[in-house]
């Protein structure tokens, strides 16, 4: 199978499943992948990326093939628009010194 018949062929659904198996190391039924399997396999979902990832997260490959660093204030902003809450109004992490514990 050609590089174009593999992208063309893939779907979302397809797409997922091959990633959370190459995150994960197994496959959905619970087998694990060979070496060559994972190596194939991260190299379909980088291509897949490559292709259709225009909402690129941290580190991934954006369409156009170009590695895609986000920013850790990218990060945070992306973070507070889907809880629907403005960066400026979330609250802090509690800090504490040693002689307060």
């Amino acid at each position: 199978m050609d590089l174009e018949t593999l992208l063309n062929a893939m779907t979302p659904e397809v797409y997922s499943r091959i990633s959370t198996a190459v995150e994960i190391g197994k496959w959905p039924d619970g087998t694990p992948l060979t070496q060559e399997q994972r190596d194939s396999a991260m190299q379909a979902v980088m291509l897949y990326q490559s292709r259709h990832n225009t909402d690129a997260a941290h580190m991934t490959v954006e369409v156009g093939g170009e590695i895609k660093f986000k920013s850790k204030a990218e990060l945070k902003r992306d973070f507070a628009g889907e809880g629907g809450e403005d960066t400026a109004q979330v609250d802090e992490i509690a800090r504490f010194g040693h002689e307060q514990l």
